[in-house]
């Protein structure tokens, strides 16, 4: 069956074409419309669509959707693969969610610890049992260099630098640089750390925006044997949800 998912969060939303369990085709947009949604049935006719977002709003196109082909709306209830021992889950974020889903279905015979890396970097462990009880919220990259220009006086905004590889900075950016990307880093290797330590047979699943950054450290570092980029793993774990609806 071939199958259309929507990840919609606050700035983007992104969509996916799945036939099975393969990618046919994903775009990131600012806003979706009818005329794309017209456009996306046309080409890759799907059956069935599941729609998870951040904003509680119903969205004009939905309607359409709902009349051309079976539709769902991501709710944590649907996610029948794992345990879900969250103390409020009708709270838990979908998109953490889904993406806990999508790493128990890529990988059912291990633990998983999903740390996704976006706006806020999130922190969320499933064990080989599929039992989930929470995770971690931090601050994303982006998010620290912009909290230390919005609350000093002196301090600059200043961008990311992957190649910055100094424990110490001898000046203002560089110590910058030092505090915010290293810092990050180190909170990352202690849950990384922790996870190994508690769970057996386990897997470091990557994804989110700022993937990159942390790939590109943890691949060289002694983590590396762990660690999995999976950018599309929400995209993913929306996807097996519908087939969990059969």
């Amino acid at each position: 069956m071939v199958n259309l998912v929507f990840d919609i969060g606050n700035t983007f939303a992104k969509v996916a074409v799945f036939k099975e369990q393969n990618i046919l085709w994903t775009k990131r947009y600012r806003q979706i419309t009818e005329t794309l949604i017209n456009k996306i049935l046309i080409k890759f006719k799907p059956e069935r669509a599941i729609i998870s977002s951040v904003q509680n709003k119903i969205f004009l196109w939905e309607a359409m959707l709902e009349k051309q082909l079976q539709t769902f709306r991501f709710q944590y209830q649907m996610a029948k693969t794992i345990s879900n021992h969250y103390e409020n889950p009708e709270k838990l974020g979908l998109d953490r969610l889904a993406a806990v889903v999508g790493a128990r279905f890529l990988y059912p015979k291990n633990s998983n610890l999903v740390i996704d890396a976006g706006t806020c970097v999130t922190y969320d462990a499933i064990d080989v049992q599929g039992n989930y009880y929470g995770g971690s919220i931090s601050p994303g990259l982006k998010m620290r260099f912009k909290a230390l220009k919005h609350f000093t006086k002196k301090l600059p905004l200043i961008e990311a630098e992957q190649g910055f590889e100094k424990p110490v900075g001898n000046n203002t950016k560089e110590a910058i640089l030092s505090g915010v990307q290293n810092g990050l880093l180190f909170e990352a290797e202690g849950f990384i750390k922790k996870q190994i330590e508690q769970q057996q047979h386990t897997n470091i699943l990557l994804t989110g925006g700022d993937l990159n950054f942390f790939d590109t450290h943890l691949k060289s570092s002694i983590f590396a044997a762990y660690v999995k980029p999976e950018p599309y793993l929400v995209l993913k774990g929306l996807n097996a949800v519908i087939h969990q609806q059969e």
